[in-house]
Parts: C-alpha cells; structure tokens; sequence
C-alpha cells in the first residue's frame, strides 16, 4: 500500500540551514523508492491556517518510507531542518 510523508514547514527560522537542506535532500533520495508527489506548490487554505510549504512523497509501502526517512543520508541531513525551520512531518498511508 503506497504510503506518504507529509512535510508542512510552519515557521521559517534561519534561510541559511533551509538553503543546505535544500541543497542536499535530493541526494538522499538515490537508492529509495522516493516519488514527490507536491513540492512547494501554490496553496490556498481552506481551513485552519495554511502552512508557509507542504512536501508529499510518495513510496511504495510504510517500510520504504521509514528506511529513508531513518536512514543514515537523510538524519544526517534533516537536521539542517531542523535547525531552519519547524515542520511538521507526518506519515499516512494511502488507500
């Protein structure tokens, strides 16, 4: 079952982490079964308050997911998202 991680950046905090995750998420994603689905595209909430971004990615089933995510290339990395901005991150598997 395809699963996906939602990414929705709340608050910007340091543009210069942001601008290095940014740089360097792409390349964790080799060797993943990793599909973006949505990337910073135009948004218009139509409840609640919209987010300043949202990422989805797309992969094939919760495991994949997890071994990305967990994995030893992207720790490393995400915690220049960390550092940037708060996100939320959640996973939801699909239907």
């Amino acid at each position: 079952m395809s699963t996906y991680i939602l990414f929705m950046r709340e608050e910007t905090r340091d543009q210069k982490e942001l601008d290095t995750y940014f740089s360097l998420v792409a390349e964790t994603f080799r060797g993943h079964p990793i599909k973006p689905i949505v990337a910073y595209g135009a948004q218009e909430a139509l409840e609640g308050k919209a987010p300043e971004g949202i990422v989805i990615v797309e992969f094939p089933d919760r495991d994949s997911a997890l071994a990305w995510y967990d994995g030893d290339a992207y720790r490393k990395v995400r915690e220049h998202r960390f550092l940037g901005a708060v996100y939320r991150a959640t996973l939801v598997e699909g239907v």
